[in-house]
């Protein structure tokens, strides 16, 4: 692969600076910026700024900035590196995202790709034409970098320890996630500022549709690894739910840095309840203002098998870390963490009372900002051998996208 030149097309979203918290082998340090004039190109610049004058491990990213307006035109016409890195508004992110592979660029983009159904058949061409060309469109997966994700995957799909999902039920489901995200909150040690268009559902999306992508990302990476999923015939949405957070006039000023008069209803929040390959899934998907101290933004997950059950618990007890849970505790899990060892050293295993809960060495746990560098790195992985993204990643992105957007619609209908 010949060196690769970023193009950050109106870095709207605090996860375009992060793509750049580290430099990348074989990655141009000069990196062409396409945005309007405004705060979101302020923040951008300011946070890569920032990176490049730490005290510990400093990048050296060179910026190049093409200010005002037409930057999508431009950037594709210009054509100035061979990958665009598209983190901002989502409304208008499928229509960016098509005209950049139409130019022959890469894509990698942030989530979600589309927040309303009717785009379905705009991101399928998309990603048809992407292959066709022989290039790379991949979103932005974080959470599946995780590591207790990652230990969840590997023993839900273990046959001798989990067995076989269950199907369960609408009262009783087989898989239950929850996902709780932060308004105000700091990124790189800084006070994280939201634009106002973020509380704007039509433009960025409710929470299903938003974060929710990861949750909905997770279930099926685990479930069905390596499985086509066909979102036609595989899934079967039941129920959802949606109702706002209450934000006052002094929250909203304090994270926007605006002024508006009155109390903001934001419906950011979203239940729903499918089938997936006959397995009944619920989700709950959720923004609060803060963490309470000592917190963060939580991922909890449950999937259950005819064997075990095998959990991501990140509560009180937890001190708000996540941890991963197996019951029953097995001689066959102890062997199994045994082996895993040599893949994962210093990962041990601590019973109690038939419950097993995973010891994972703190080297694993990287947190939430190191993800990015590792989802770019893998990014950059499928450039260096073309023809070597799995095939199931298609598949899982349109069931992915079909869940979290019909799931919003029926929630609003409700």
């Amino acid at each position: 692969m010949s060196e690769v030149g970023l193009l950050q097309l109106d870095p709207g979203h605090f996860h375009a600076a992060l793509i750049q918290k580290e430099m990348y082998p074989g990655v141009s340090a000069r990196v062409e910026v396409y945005a309007p004039v405004g705060p979101d190109a302020a923040d951008y610049l300011t946070r890569v700024a920032q990176f490049n004058t730490r005290r510990q491990s400093p990048t050296a990213w060179e910026l190049e900035l093409h200010l005002g307006g037409d930057c999508l035109a431009r950037l594709t016409c210009e054509r100035a590196g061979n990958v665009a890195v598209i983190a901002g508004r989502n409304r208008p992110k499928m229509e960016r995202i098509r005209a950049c592979v139409n130019a022959g660029l890469h894509v990698l983009a942030d989530k979600p790709w589309i927040i309303a159904s009717r785009d379905m058949p705009e991101l399928e061409a998309t990603l048809e034409e992407a292959e066709r060309r022989g290039l790379v469109a991949y979103d932005i997966m974080t959470e599946r970098y995780e590591i207790t994700s990652i230990l969840q995957r590997i023993l839900a799909n273990d046959a001798d320890i989990f067995g076989e999902p269950v199907p369960g039920s609408a009262n009783e489901p087989a898989v239950t996630a929850r996902s709780v995200h932060h308004l105000m909150k700091l990124v790189a040690g800084q006070p994280v500022r939201r634009p106002a268009w973020f509380f704007d559902v039509e433009e960025y999306g409710e929470g299903l549709a938003d974060v929710g992508t990861h949750v909905v990302d997770l279930v099926e990476w685990t479930l069905f690894p390596d499985r086509l999923l066909d979102y036609w015939s595989d899934v079967e949405l039941l129920t959802a739910s949606r109702w706002p957070t209450v934000l006052s006039e002094d929250q909203f000023r304090k994270v926007t840095g605006d002024v508006r008069s009155g109390p903001l209803e934001y419906f950011c929040n979203n239940t729903v309840l499918y089938k997936l390959c006959g397995v009944h899934v619920a989700l709950d998907i959720r923004w609060n203002w803060e963490a309470p101290p000592g917190g963060g933004d939580v991922y909890e997950a449950s999937f259950r098998g005819t064997h075990a059950v095998v959990e991501i618990r990140q509560g009180e007890r937890e001190r708000y870390r996540p941890e991963l849970y197996v019951t029953p505790a097995s001689e066959v899990l102890r062997r199994r963490v045994s082996a895993l060892e040599a893949e994962f050293p210093g990962l041990g295993l601590e019973e109690n009372s038939g419950v097993a809960r995973l010891i994972i060495p703190d080297r694993f746990r990287v947190g939430h900002e190191a993800h990015f560098a590792q989802v770019t790195r893998q990014f950059f992985g499928y450039l260096d051998s073309p023809g070597s993204m799995p095939p199931w990643e298609k598949a899982n992105m349109l069931m992915k996208y079909f869940i979290s957007t019909k799931g919003t619609e029926l929630s609003r209908n409700k």
